[in-house]
């Protein structure tokens, strides 16, 4: 197996939910630092036009989306789980939520004016606005949570957590699960990256004590690689995905073997095109060739993601 590589900016709130289940499941893992706006050529080259944060790639494999890249982690290494098998489909439905309403809810909170100026203290007001511009581009057609309505909701949204903790060390019982890490993510935005915002949580001190906790699972064993480096590794790797899951689910009248595009349904309209290699009840993955990478096997989560096909000429 080759190794995990890890593509990521250390202040990315996804970027920290895979890093902590590694930590969770002990994995080595290389670490290549990609830039947290545009342009990202080196990530293009191995994605072929998704650009969010993170993606995990093994060999000549490119996983999509922190949901997928935590099942390609669970294939990897099923133990410890992090999907139960008594909970496993609340945990995901909970997953979910918090990597949607529940982080959107929490970044109309922290990047209000005040958030905004902590994170970029320091910097030109450039970098600030750039920042701003590109993500922007990100969330064309998306409706933004003012922030009043956004902070209302991150309240009640840490009182139903702090809920869930009472009486058991995480959501759903005495071990953590995806919706852990899930939940986790956004609230470690608001108390890191943004520590002028993190008085919010100081009203659910179980929530405190359960960050302490989850925090503590680290990040596993981790090494520096360029992104020139990963590119080669890909170039000189065959594709074998950790994915199991392989049954053909047609929902859209699509061959495999078809010029397909995949894109985000909300938030990073980025087009991937390539041939379809697989459509199974859980993920896509396509094929297709980059002058630097070679042939690139890339894979997105099923939910949360639009299947097209590409007309010839």
């Amino acid at each position: 197996m080759a190794d995990i590589i890890l593509h990521h900016y250390a202040t990315s709130p996804f970027s920290e939910k895979v890093r902590l289940v590694l930590g969770y499941k002990k994995l080595a893992w290389k670490s290549v630092h990609i830039p947290s706006i545009m342009p990202k050529p080196d990530v293009l080259a191995l994605t072929g036009g998704y650009r969010r944060t993170p993606f995990m790639q093994i060999g000549s494999d490119i996983y999509c989306d922190s949901a997928l890249i935590c099942d390609a982690l669970e294939h990897l290494q099923p133990s410890p789980t992090i999907y139960p098998a008594a909970s496993k489909g609340v945990a995901r439905i909970l997953a979910q939520w918090a990597d949607s309403t529940l982080f959107w809810a929490a970044m109309g909170y922290n990047l209000q004016a005040k958030g905004v100026a902590a994170m970029f203290a320091g910097a030109p007001p450039e970098v600030a606005q750039a920042f701003g511009a590109d993500r922007a581009a990100m969330r064309v057609g998306m409706s933004r949570l003012p922030a009043a309505d956004a902070t209302a909701a991150y309240k009640s949204y840490l009182r139903r957590i702090a809920n869930m903790l009472d009486g058991q060390d995480f959501l759903l019982g005495s071990a953590p699960c995806v919706a852990d890490f899930a939940v986790y993510h956004p609230l470690w935005f608001s108390r890191t990256r943004v520590p002028v915002m993190a008085d919010i949580l100081n009203a659910t001190p179980g929530v405190l004590a359960w960050m302490d906790r989850m925090a503590a699972f680290g990040h596993g064993s981790d090494e520096k690689m360029t992104s020139a480096q990963a590119i080669a590794v890909c170039a000189a790797t065959p594709g074998a995905s950790v994915l199991k899951d392989s049954t053909f689910q047609d929902e859209h009248g699509i061959a495999l073997g078809s010029q397909v595009s995949i894109t985000a349904e909300s938030f990073g309209p980025e087009v991937t095109q390539g041939e379809l290699l697989a459509a199974t009840r859980t993920h896509y993955s396509l094929r297709r060739v980059d002058e630097r990478a070679g042939v690139v096997q890339v894979h997105f989560p099923r939910v949360g993601f639009v299947l097209k096909a590409v007309k010839p000429g």
